[in-house]
């Protein structure tokens, strides 16, 4: 099948944007995964999300870009993890030094029973979701999808977070946004955006925090 010469130039001009992004060659130059590590970076400097003896979740690890940050800001001065970071992706993830990885879908049975086992009763001081969906250029559809992942995390976190918890999760302003907000509303004290330097101005992406769970009605 012909290839279109509007998607060629779309490919194109998107390799050579990443070429020159300069959060790409810093990321190499620094050993990191991905660019998406200096959203975190910039997020926790500001928040103050992670603290050494904290459990912490990344939910759509994968390549581990986050996970890398996360370990680095629980370790202590022997290199020694303090607390626990559990990496979860349905796709797979090289290992990294004192971090539980869990592949699979976190809806699933299997993958919620070796969480369990992880967590041996305890609950979840920081939920981070990086997940995006594998974008159709259909707008409406990636939105949708994006929601959905949303609402997915937002589900975990009501399982799994401590009730003075934190979580943050990437959202995408279009479609189902606001919505959105207000479900996070309606189950926590204080939701708001963030939207790091990393993030491209010319995407709709966002970051949303919100802290502490309501008490159970």
């Amino acid at each position: 099948m012909p290839v279109s010469n509007k998607k060629l130039r779309s490919n194109r001009a998107w390799i050579e944007r990443h070429i020159n992004d300069p959060f790409v060659k810093r990321s190499r130059q620094e050993g990191y995964r991905a660019r998406s590590v200096y959203k975190l970076t910039e997020l926790d400097d500001k928040e103050h999300l992670l603290k050494k003896g904290m459990t912490v979740c990344d939910l759509g690890a994968a390549p581990g870009s986050w996970t890398q940050i996360i370990r680095e800001r629980l370790v202590d001065r022997e290199g020694q993890v303090q607390g626990r970071i559990i990496a979860m992706d349905i796709l797979p993830m090289d290992p990294i030094e004192g971090v539980t990885f869990l592949q699979g879908d976190f809806r699933e049975q299997e993958v919620a029973d070796k969480l369990a086992e992880i967590l041996d009763g305890d609950k979840v001081d920081v939920v981070l979701s990086d997940m995006a969906p594998n974008l159709s250029g259909i707008a409406a559809a990636d939105a949708a999808r994006s929601l959905l992942l949303n609402e997915l995390a937002h589900e975990f976190c009501m399982l799994h977070l401590k009730s003075n918890g934190v979580f943050v999760t990437k959202a995408f302003q279009g479609s189902g946004y606001s919505q959105f907000v207000e479900a996070l509303k309606r189950d926590f004290k204080q939701v708001y955006t963030r939207k790091p330097a990393a993030s491209r101005d010319s995407s709709a992406e966002v970051y949303l925090v919100a802290r502490g769970l309501k008490p159970k009605k």
